[in-house]
């Protein structure tokens, strides 16, 4: 679905002391910024990414730890203890620091709420503060799931209270991909994580025949979203035992406009080819074990039949863990920035994808 502009509405919640600096003493910092940080998310060597829903995971003792950050684009949660105690609205480059803690073994979690395809976050790591250490990261989770899709897969304006988000902040300050409903699932499976969703791009058209000859295959390869011919060096320990991917909104919630060089029965028709391509991508990173899950929000329509379509003709030629989830509701508020999913849309989502989820015989 469309993206709109970006101002301001979540304020920092601050259940602990905490105090911002301009940058940390350069003994303090780990010689690599992920060398004591735990992420499923795609991340550069040097701590660059763009993708929503990135996280950062640490673990130190004493009563504070400073989070080091670069990046006047977006906003982040931080939660401690499993508690969220700040938002940080576009930092910019700052140590953050969470002081006032009893005096101990402490768990940090960093995690980009929005989305930014036009500009990298930068994460320098985690620094203890005096008489403190950052101690080893977390170990990675056994479980591993993947989010592929648009707006809605992002959490685009999901913690609006109206459609019209324009007078409470616009998009970007009502957007928490951390309760979107990939996130939501995820951490109710205690399973790691990526939230692979940009908002506007189709599988072959984007949102009203926006910025055409390009679509969402074109930076699903990438770790820099805006950064051309980028490629995400997949590591080997990211091995997702389920991938739930929504592209198609944007191609069909729209009418082809004249000029345009599809009739609606020719892109229906290019919309299967190329994801049919998409899943033999999928299907060679990684591997006949996962799962893939084809998902769809509407329930009637051109682009229901075509998804259902495209798992009916695989599963016939003899495709197994390859499954479509159509999760249309009525009970579905759509209170979200310009009709998107609500909070508690989210919220039923990930507890319909968990049921479906439960029903499967997953490989984990």
């Amino acid at each position: 679905m469309h993206r709109t502009g970006t101002a301001v509405v979540l304020a920092a919640v601050a259940t602990l002391a905490v105090t911002t600096a301009a940058c940390a003493a350069p003994e303090q910092q780990a010689a690599s910024p992920l060398g004591k940080a735990h992420t499923a998310g795609r991340v550069t060597s040097t701590g660059q990414y763009s993708w929503p829903g990135v996280y950062f995971e640490g673990r130190f003792r004493g009563t504070g730890v400073g989070i080091v950050l670069n990046d006047a684009a977006n906003d982040y949660d931080v939660q401690v203890d499993g508690v969220t105690t700040a938002t940080l609205v576009a930092p910019g480059r700052t140590t953050y620091r969470v002081e006032g803690l009893s005096d101990g073994d402490h768990r940090v979690r960093l995690v980009k709420r929005t989305e930014s395809p036009h500009a990298a976050g930068e994460f320098g790591g985690f620094v203890a503060t005096s008489g403190g250490a950052v101690l080893p990261k977390p170990g990675p989770r056994t479980r591993q799931v993947e989010f592929i899709g648009d707006s809605l897969t992002a959490g685009y304006g999901n913690m609006s209270t109206g459609r019209d988000c324009s007078a409470t902040g616009g998009v970007t300050r009502n957007t928490n991909t951390d309760l979107s409903f990939g996130a939501l699932t995820a951490k109710a499976l205690d399973a790691d994580y990526q939230i692979n969703g940009f908002s506007g791009l189709g599988m072959v058209r984007n949102y009203d025949g926006h910025t055409p000859g390009t679509s969402y295959r074109d930076y699903y390869d990438r770790a820099l979203l805006h950064v051309e011919g980028d490629v995400w060096r997949k590591p080997p320990t990211w091995r997702p035992r389920v991938v739930v991917v929504g592209l198609g909104t944007n191609d069909f919630s729209t009418a082809v406009k004249p000029g345009e060089p599809w009739t609606p029965e020719t892109l229906v028709a290019e919309y299967k080819t190329a994801y049919h391509g998409f899943l033999d991508k999928l299907r060679t990173r990684y591997g006949p074990a996962t799962t893939i899950i084809v998902s769809v929000p509407d329930a009637s329509g051109a682009f229901p039949e075509a998804a259902s379509q495209v798992v009916r003709d695989r599963v016939a030629l003899g495709e197994q863990r390859l499954h479509y989830w159509n999760y249309a509701d009525p009970a579905l508020d759509r209170l979200g920035c310009d009709w998107h999913f609500s909070a508690r849309d989210h919220r039923l989502i990930a507890a319909k994808l968990g049921d479906y989820l439960a029903g499967l015989s997953l490989r984990w």
